[in-house]
């Protein structure tokens, strides 16, 4: 398109001249004047693309030109006119031009005629060439693919060229040989026939014998050559060699198809529906969900014809020069990677459109999409070049260095890798966002907070809800019956907003309960409910100390309490912990501070924002990695769990422990000074700090000193948590700074003043507390009825208001309002709270160090039975800070906590070990197969395999140690996984060919698909796969005579199973069934370790500079999570000695040679 031209008087005159007697348009238009206030009537004329305007028609001179090109025109509504001028604006008719230049005003004109109007607008729209300018961008997009495929056909042309210049000249070759050996055999006659011919028979049968021993001979070793290159190491990597290629044509045929679905049953049918009268959606959303996925399918059918066209050319196969072709053209990827999350966000907001949604529903219900989902199909290419790099990888393992392609297979290899490391980050956030819109379709109500991108998934299990009675009272006596069990047992959902409650139905789906959808905003967490010993006797010991409950105050509607029991004490010490921790980053607000996230020479942040908008760190040194740990501006519960999964990657968990009591113990030295900023951010707090105490009703409680606590077993000390603040959490998009609130001194008001711009909510100071053991001596006058009400409840303690922040984090003290602080000192002597600044440090560093070690303790308590001195250590310094005299009450019983997780055992888990299971089984004859129902079987073979999986401690999935020469030693409990996968597939195929009678065999194969069967319905994944996979063994798959007499609902019973955990596309089967389905669960561990693999492959624990990797951290923290949820759950199934005998039991077991032989004993080959 032109940019500019010029034109002096001269030209102008002259073209407008010829406007005026030639224009395609003329006529007079009312034009509005630059300020906008009065319309001016001017004579218009239109010359192809220029616009002149006169003052009259008979002006010889225009007054101006405008110049049309790429200009939009279009109807404009008429303005409301004023009383007065009422009838004569109605018969005005308005319409635009807006210009594509920058910086020129958009022209307004009006014309008394409809008529006129819509003329002179389809003139100027003509006049603007932008139909051409759209059909010139579609055809130069044309022509760059023409000539992309132009430059791949003349590479191919010109390979060819070359072989068929090869084969003339071998052909010429054996010609000239042809024609030397032919002159030979024609002297050699001439010399037979003239030597005296030898009738002798004797010597005709021995020259015969000769031939027939010199081609024997030459047969044989023949032969001999042939086995031994069979059996050498050389031809068995080219074999495999050769199957990873056979197999990256088939994935990237699936992976061809899987663009071809998206772009056809997705894309094209959106864009016409965008098109249409009544859009559900618009263009632009089409292109941002959809990015470049089209220029991707068109790349890659490209690449796959270049794979098929040389597999025909097979043996003689090159694939370096293909990977030369398409490695400048996967920067595509990064533009795809790089906005993927902002599409699925984008997706997730048009799925709130009812018609859209329907729509989207009548598209991925076609026969093609196999009910998968738009997000799966988005989905695809995210994993495409990992793919690759795994496939790279396997063709160099069995390339030789010597092989023509060595060089350039390292080189491509080198380049996806570099690649990969770019589109690592991005990869791993849009995890979250396609977990929730997974668990979004499996609700059937719908529930819209999780088309909210800014919710982060953080954990799911079962729960049992425990019924209210009509007295409000929780019926706790009901906790320990089996018709509660069944009835109350709920599906939960911990994000980072919201906690939801979902009932599972028959097909799989889920149904929210009423109040099903809490705002943890709103909530108040109690983790030991008050209870009489009444209730503890009629709940039973199965049920004491594993309930919690949950107080919701939402704004606009009345309150109610939910009380939720977990199967242990683990499980539950995991489940308060993540709901206060998720408390604690929506009351903090640790994106408030910006300095939290500058690049510094020893910690860098992630370019894109995670789904909560906020910057994730990473690379950092170890030393940064610990100031954050304990930096009190900063909390996330995401680094909190990525820290503590992989700390011992790059320190050890004693230098921890020491970093922790550090800042317990010195925390104004050990704290760096940066840390303290926002405490100690004004003059106005300084002032508070080292004033007078602020005369509030609330500050003037006094207290009586608490006696040193006592710690026992039996002591359950109620730990009540206000999670409300109703401040906003983004407001303007800025977040609030903390820092700016002030502390007035008449109470309240400073918060409010300060939060006036964000909100027209408040603070809520006086639902921000905690229960104490502090007796109340002196009420307040406004609360006397309130105290009093509930002193005649027995057994109940009084409760004083205290800050939520400062128990958690202390991070907010300095920036709190005066009563708060007033009430956070007042248990202290008057001389020690007034002006000691180094108290509000000490409290803040005392409640960061415990909340730390509260996690550790109770969600990754593996580090502790397995290290004895890090054990007593920790409860040698909790001892240390509980005889502390300075500490408060909340802190003493928070210490007195974590000592007695630590060293009680969990009555909750009640599960026989492994250990027992095979005591029991040494040294007793198992029964036979024939004697074990398959249900019976199924059970304890799942029963097997968690207690199995559940052992494996999560230290062992670092470092890819289950692939090195040492791995019995370094990762000796996934070994253990990986035999006794292998030894119950030895025993099925064993359990089947030890059977001479076919239909023996039959049923033996129709019994293991049943138990196959069973165990899916169990959520028994890694069973399932064990069956399966044993059934496809060549000893048992050859058996063709037995496999004929199977019956049809068993064969396509093996094939639905079989799709099930098929390794294609990286288990997205399983992948499906296991985001869907509710703890317990046995996956397959293989699919995580190939996981674990694409991240260890792709990016170094340490950067060059030294500086840890915490992005890759992170990811492996992800999915080690995943598999801890489903560790943690236990199966309540009872144990049966006499079933897990026969499958421990390896005596009649056969090997792999030993079953193959059986089989062909029992089938024998058929003659060819």
């Amino acid at each position: 398109m032109q940019k500019g031209m010029r034109l002096n008087d001269g030209h102008v005159a002259h073209l407008g001249l010829l406007a005026k007697k030639d224009g395609a348009r003329r006529g007079y238009l009312s034009k509005r004047s630059a300020d906008n206030t009065k319309w001016h009537t001017k004579w218009f004329a239109l010359l192809q693309n220029m616009l002149f305007y006169f003052e009259t028609d008979s002006s010889s001179r225009p007054s101006g030109l405008y110049l049309l090109e790429g200009c939009v025109c279009d109807r404009a509504p008429s303005p409301k006119p004023p009383l007065s001028a009422k009838d004569s604006l109605e018969k005005q008719h308005y319409f635009t031009v807006n210009f594509n230049h920058e910086n020129q005003k958009t022209l307004e004109l009006r014309t008394e005629d409809a008529k006129d109007c819509d003329e002179w607008v389809a003139a100027i729209a003509h006049a603007s060439y932008r139909n051409l300018a759209t059909e010139h961008e579609a055809l130069m997009q044309k022509y760059l693919h023409l000539l992309q495929i132009v430059e791949t056909e003349k590479t191919v042309a010109k390979q060819l060229r070359q072989q068929i210049e090869d084969g003339e000249i071998e052909i010429e070759r054996l010609k000239a040989e042809i024609a030397s050996l032919l002159k030979d055999h024609e002297r050699i006659q001439a010399s037979q026939s003239s030597a005296p011919s030898d009738d002798d028979s004797d010597i005709k049968k021995i020259k015969k014998v000769q031939s027939f021993l010199r081609g024997w001979l030459c047969r044989r070793k023949w032969k001999t050559i042939i086995q031994d290159y069979i059996r050498s190491p050389h031809a068995d990597s080219m074999r495999k060699r050769n199957q990873v290629v056979f197999s990256m044509l088939e994935a990237e045929a699936e992976y061809v198809q899987q663009l071809h679905i998206l772009v056809n049953n997705f894309l094209r049918p959106l864009r016409m529906a965008a098109s249409s009268k009544k859009p559900p959606i618009t263009h632009d959303d089409v292109s941002s969900i959809f990015l470049n996925s089209e220029t991707i399918m068109f790349l890659h059918q490209i690449f796959y014809q270049g794979l098929k066209a040389r597999i025909s050319s097979w043996p003689t196969l090159v694939l370096a020069d293909l990977f030369d072709i398409l490695l400048p053209m996967l920067n595509i990827y990064q533009e795809f990677v790089r906005n993927h999350q902002y599409s699925l966000q984008i997706l997730a907001h048009c799925k709130q459109n009812r018609d859209f949604d329907k729509l989207l529903k009548h598209y991925e219900a076609k026969p093609d999409c196999e009910e998968r989902t738009l997000e799966t199909f988005l989905t695809y290419p995210m994993f495409q070049i990992p793919r690759y790099i795994l496939t790279l990888h396997e063709l160099l393992a069995h390339t030789p260095h010597e092989h023509v392609e060595r060089n350039s297979l390292d080189y491509a290899k080198s380049k996806l890798e570099e690649l990969s490391r770019i589109m690592h980050d991005e990869v791993s956030e849009t995890e979250n966002i396609r977990k929730n819109l997974a668990i979004e379709r499996m609700i059937i109500e719908g529930c819209e907070i999780l088309l909210d991108t800014s919710q982060t998934f953080v954990r799911q299990g079962s729960l049992i809800q425990v019924p209210m009675s009509e007295k409000g009272k929780i019926t706790r006596g009901r906790l320990g019956s089996l018709s509660l069990r069944k009835e109350g047992e709920r599906q939960c959902f911990l994000f980072s907003k919201h906690l939801i409650i979902c009932t599972r139905g028959s097909g799989g789906k889920l149904h929210l309960t009423k109040n099903g959808v809490i705002s943890l905003i709103d909530c108040t967490l109690v983790e030991e409910p008050e209870s009489t010993d009444e209730d503890a006797k009629t709940s039973g010991p199965d049920i004491d100390h594993l309930d919690f409950k949950i107080v919701v105050e939402p704004k606009d509607s009345s309150s109610f309490t939910v009380i939720l029991v977990a199967s242990s004490r683990q499980e539950k010490a995991a489940w308060t912990s993540d709901i206060s921790q998720v408390g604690a980053n929506i009351l903090f607000l640790c994106r408030s501070d910006a300095s939290l996230y500058c690049d510094d020479v020893d910690i860098r942040f992630s370019k894109t924002m995670n789904s909560c908008k906020v910057l994730q760190i990473r690379y950092a040194s170890v030393e940064r990695l610990l100031e954050r740990l304990t930096d009190l501006r900063f909390l996330s519960i995401d680094f909190l769990n990525t820290f503590l999964h992989s700390y011992r990657v790059f320190t050890t968990a004693l230098v921890v422990l020491d970093k922790l009591i550090t800042i317990y113990k010195k925390p104004i030295s050990a704290i760096p000074a940066r840390s303290l900023e926002l405490l100690f951010a004004n003059s106005q707090n300084n002032k508070l700090l080292y004033g007078e105490p602020p005369k509030s009703p609330r500050a003037n409680r006094k207290f009586s000193s608490p006696p040193p606590l006592s710690i026992s077993k039996s002591s359950s000390p109620s730990r009540r948590r206000k999670l409300s603040l109703n401040i906003p959490i983004i407001t303007g998009g800025k977040a609030l700074d903390l820092a700016a609130l002030s502390c007035s001194s008449n109470g309240y008001a400073g918060v409010y003043s300060s939060m006036a711009p964000f909100s027209k909510t408040t603070l809520d100071i006086n639902k921000l507390y905690v229960s104490s053991g502090y007796p109340n001596k002196i009420p307040d006058e406004g609360e006397a009825a309130s105290e009093k009400q509930e002193e005649s409840v027995p057994g109940k303690q009084s409760e004083s208001l205290w800050v939520w922040g400062a128990l958690a984090q202390g991070a907010t003290l300095g920036a709190c309002t005066e009563s708060s602080w007033a009430v956070a000192v007042s248990g202290f002597p008057t001389d020690q709270r007034n002006g000691d600044k180094e108290f509000v440090i000490r409290r803040a560093a005392t409640n960061r160090v415990l909340n730390v070690l509260r996690h550790w303790v109770s969600k990754h308590s593996q580090d502790f039975e397995t290290n004895e001195e890090l054990k007593f250590r920790v409860i040698g310094f909790l001892e240390e800070v509980i005889h502390d005299p300075e500490l408060l009450t909340q802190e003493r019983k928070a210490a007195a906590n974590i000592i007695r997780t630590l060293t009680q055992e969990d009555p909750g888990d009640n599960q026989i070990t492994l250990e027992e299971v095979v005591q029991m089984a040494e040294g007793v004859r198992a029964e036979p197969f024939e004697n074990h129902s398959a249900l019976e079987i199924a059970e304890q073979l799942t029963l097997l395999d968690h207690l199995v999986f559940k052992k494996i401690p999560y230290e062992e999935f670092f470092g890819q140690g289950w692939m090195k020469l040492e791995k019995n030693e370094r990762t000796p409990y996934i070994m253990k996984n990986t035999k006794h996968f292998n030894d119950v597939s030895n025993l099925i195929a064993s359990e089947i060919i030890r059977n001479e009678e076919i239909a023996a065999r039959v049923c033996a194969i129709e019994k293991w698909v049943a138990v196959a069967d069973i165990c899916r319905c169990l959520h028994n994944y890694n069973a399932v796969l064990e069956i399966t996979s044993s059934l496809n063994r060549s000893a048992i798959f050859r058996l063709k005579k037995t496999w004929l007499k199977v019956s049809k609902q068993t064969k396509a019973l093996i094939d639905k199973l079989q799709k099930l955990v098929s390794s294609e596309g990286r288990f997205k089967n399983l992948r499906e069934a296991l985001k869907n389905c509710d703890p317990p669960c046995v996956p397959y561990l293989g699919m995580y370790l190939t996981d674990l693999a694409f991240i260890e492959e792709g990016t170094p624990n340490y950067t060059e500079d030294g500086l840890v990797n915490f992005s890759k951290m992170r990811m492996i923290s992800h999915i080690i999570r995943e598999i801890r949820q489903f560790q943690q759950t236990s199966y309540k199934i009872e144990h049966q000695p006499k079933v897990t005998q026969y499958l421990l039991d390896q005596s009649c077991v056969m090997d792999e040679e030993s079953l193959y032989e059986a089989s062909l004993r029992i089938e024998p080959k058929l003659p060819s």
